[in-house]
């Protein structure tokens, strides 16, 4: 499990007539966490389009349980929970950074595409990729077959 925090501060423009985030920005925060996680990572989007793979969404979901307001600055926790062979999922949490309050559960699933939204094999297409989310070379993933394990 790969985890990364990173903060972000309320715009006005992401509050709405009550005063309060509005619904869907909450999505946009989880982007942002997890493109701050992939560049920690050492692959930040750009790099991995120009290298052809593609993340796109295919599941998301969001809780909600108290609102953030204008100029809140927000933890935005993103953890990397699951690698398959095609999709990876990253879960979410947001929390207000001034007394830790959880605001926010999410989660967003995404395929591993080629450019032409093609689904690939990690592993296969992209293997420093899959090496630095699950920690496994595909040397040793193949010693581990050949093993039975």
């Amino acid at each position: 499990m790969i985890e990364w925090r990173n903060d972000i501060r309320v715009p006005y423009a992401d509050t709405d007539a009550m005063g309060v985030v509005y619904h869907m920005n909450y999505i946009k925060y989880f982007e942002v966490g997890r493109g701050e996680m992939m560049r920690g990572l050492g692959f930040p989007y750009r790099e991995m389009e120009k290298e052809g793979m593609m993340l796109p969404v295919i599941e998301c979901a969001c809780k909600y349980k108290t609102p953030a307001v204008y100029d809140d600055v927000l933890e935005i926790r993103s953890i990397l929970t699951e690698v398959k062979s095609a999709s990876i999922r990253v879960d979410y949490e947001i929390r207000r950074k001034e007394d830790g309050v959880l605001l926010v559960t999410g989660m967003t699933r995404h395929a591993v595409t080629d450019k032409s939204m093609k689904p690939v094999r990690l592993k296969t297409h992209f293997p420093a990729f899959y090496a630095s989310m699950t920690g496994e070379t595909e040397a040793e993933d193949t010693e581990k077959n050949r093993n039975g394990r």
